[in-house]
């Protein structure tokens, strides 16, 4: 009796063969020898994108504790749930650097030099709304540029950047709303401040 024969399109795979080359070279993990990427330039790349997270991290942080004004609480709240998606997405990339065999850099040392974004205080609340939607924005074209230098040569490293960008769009979109309400606030309050005065 003959083997059934795959029909045409269909996925036919020498498993015999990958079971082989999945038993060599196991100290390599998840890096198989069917990885296309160069993966010394995708740690350091994604290791930039780690130190861009912690950096927004940090500024959302800092915006959250130092935001004043009628508006503060509510635009204060948005700061904080921030920083804590980009402190998951830091880890999303930490890990991946790791199932890739490199070392996630959380040093301090030369932090703002490997983040794509600037970590900018902001004197006032839209100040500091305004900072954060630049960094978004830094965010949301330098991933594009690494999605598209991955491609198909790292399918799980580009995911990965593809859903972190994902919540930086939807991050700018929250700011870029933010500053239109809370502008539109100060600016009817500059208009009514001299009335009331007189």
């Amino acid at each position: 009796m003959s083997e059934p024969q795959p029909q045409k399109g269909s996925f036919v795979s020498d498993i015999e063969e990958i079971r082989r080359r999945a038993r060599q070279h196991i100290e390599n993990g998840a890096v198989t020898e069917n990885y296309r990427a160069d993966r010394e330039t995708v740690i350091r790349v994604l290791n930039e994108a780690l130190a861009t997270e912690i950096v927004c991290v940090l500024r959302y942080k800092r915006h959250y504790y130092a935001a004043t004004g009628i508006h503060a609480q509510a635009v204060a709240e948005e700061f904080l749930e921030h920083s804590k998606e980009e402190q998951e997405h830091a880890d999303q990339i930490a890990e991946r650097i790791t199932q890739l065999g490199g070392l996630p850099n959380f040093n301090p040392e030369g932090l703002s030099a490997r983040s794509h974004s600037q970590y900018v205080e902001g004197t006032s609340l839209v100040a500091m709304i305004r900072e954060d939607l630049v960094a978004e924005r830094i965010a949301i074209e330098s991933y594009g540029e690494i999605i598209r230098y991955l491609g198909d040569t790292d399918p799980t490293s580009r995911r990965v950047m593809e859903s972190i960008l994902a919540k930086e769009e939807e991050h700018a979109d929250d700011m870029a709303k933010l500053i239109q309400v809370v502008a539109e606030y100060e600016e009817k309050g500059k208009a009514s401040g001299p009335k009331a005065a007189a």
